[in-house]
């Protein structure tokens, strides 16, 4: 990964996967993940879930807070190679796999798989 700012992400990445048991799957940069305007806002948790993937999507969404809204503006997408700029808290996790997801808070992180993301409901 040659991108800047992503020195060492993968083996922080790698160094996530192995703690929970989770196939290493990095999305290509060039793709976009949803943001919801407030990540950077320093309201915590941080929430990260990755979902199936769809033509330059990642499947990757990241939100701040305890709501998450399904109003059509909350995310805006990015393209993933300039997280280290926008939100390089993130950069560890972005190689779960589908289906997994994170919350982050101040001395505080929570990873898990979550089934409903591999087999959505409708």
């Amino acid at each position: 990964m040659n991108a800047p700012g992503f020195e060492g992400a993968i083996e922080a990445q790698e160094a996530v996967c192995r703690r929970y048991g989770a196939v290493f799957d990095l999305p290509k940069l060039h793709l976009r993940a949803g943001v919801s305007a407030d990540l950077r806002s320093g309201i915590e948790p941080i929430n990260g879930q990755r979902e199936r993937p769809e033509g330059n999507l990642s499947g990757w969404f990241f939100w701040a807070g305890t709501e998450f809204s399904e109003a059509e503006d909350f995310f805006q997408p990015l393209h993933l190679v300039h997280l280290p700029l926008w939100f390089p808290r993130v950069l560890p996790y972005l190689a779960l796999p589908l289906g997994w997801r994170f919350l982050l808070a101040e001395g505080y992180e929570d990873v898990w798989f979550d089934e409903a993301l591999v087999h959505p409901r409708h």
